[in-house]
């Protein structure tokens, strides 16, 4: 989803360090703590921290190691949450392997979730005060979007505006906070901060929007995991919010369908619907909308390599779809 110069970030010393972070002297809770590390991701978090931390020109080493720091405590909360999603969910797998819950069990899962905040936690507080408190805010920011998506579970008439406030909450604002830590630890006056968080904000609106989209259309191979798993469990996103608010037949079959768990016959009847009658074509046009407030924000940030690489980033999400 990134295309990025070998002189703006190091990707292997992101994966390296990420991994070391989580190792302690207990090799089994190393061995839980890693399971999803190990099993990959895009790493678009801690790439985000570093870039945006040159969008002011070249870092030396030291700027590098702390940037990398940023991002590694923005991916460790990104991860403990995933183990604490995948509890919640009774999930058995993600980014193609078992999860933490199906192979050593929810209690295992939930503390190990902690141990990888704590360890957030603690590489952010060695950043700085401002650094740690903003990776604190965060976790509530992601705990409210995560409410807010709970109370509306098998509700049909969800608002699309409580779908916009609960992603904000789950994944924007960890992309933002992303974001926010590569211009503070560079020491960036703050309209340029404020830009970055702009930008993260709106990038990981994009990236969820396109997130929920491959959940509708793409399948368990491609995803990871199995497709179409937010409708069975009665998390309405916006495409599907998008094909009832349109109305008509289409509407009328898929809102008898939801408000209950889906077997396997109902979910597949369920995701043709949504792919068949515009709430793709409607979702990708929020998506564009918010690639656009991001790029805008891109034009407040000095220009440089880095700068080129986030301008261009919403398009290659969106892209990727």
């Amino acid at each position: 989803m990134f295309a990025l110069p070998s002189h703006v970030t190091d990707l292997a010393r992101i994966e390296a360090a990420l991994k070391e972070s989580v190792q302690t002297p207990d090799p089994y809770l190393s061995e839980i703590a890693s399971h999803l590390i190990i099993a990959g991701g895009k790493r678009l978090r801690p790439i985000l921290t570093v870039v945006a931390a040159q969008v002011g020109g070249a870092a030396d080493a030291e700027l590098h190691e702390r940037s990398v720091q940023g991002g590694i405590s923005c991916e460790l909360v990104q991860t403990g949450s995933l183990y604490h999603d995948d509890v919640m969910d009774e999930a058995d797998t993600r980014r193609g392997v078992e999860t933490v819950n199906a192979r050593w069990g929810n209690l295992q899962a939930i503390l190990a979730g902690d141990f990888l905040l704590s360890r957030a936690s603690e590489i952010a507080a060695s950043l700085g005060t401002e650094v740690a408190g903003l990776l604190a805010r965060t976790i509530g920011r992601l705990c409210e979007g995560q409410i807010e998506e709970l109370r509306h579970t098998y509700n049909a008439a969800r608002p699309e505006a409580s779908y916009l406030s609960s992603i904000s909450g789950k994944t924007a604002s960890l992309y933002a906070t992303a974001a926010r830590i590569g211009g503070l630890v560079a020491g960036f006056d703050r309209p340029i901060i404020d830009a970055l968080n702009e930008y993260g904000e709106a990038f990981g609106m994009v990236f969820q929007i396109v997130d929920d989209l491959l959940d509708i259309t793409a399948t368990d191979e491609q995803l990871g995991k199995p497709a179409g798993h937010d409708i069975v469990e009665g998390v309405y996103t916006l495409p599907v919010l998008r094909t009832l608010q349109a109305g008509g037949v289409a509407a009328a079959e898929l809102n008898a369908l939801l408000g209950k768990p889906l077997d396997m016959a109902e979910r597949e009847k369920a995701l043709g619907i949504v792919r068949g009658n515009g709430g793709i074509t409607a979702s990708m046009t929020v998506a564009r909308e918010w690639a656009a407030r991001a790029e805008a924000a891109c034009k407040l940030l000095p220009q440089s390599a880095a700068t080129d690489v986030l301008f261009v980033a919403p398009s290659a999400l969106l892209a990727s779809f």
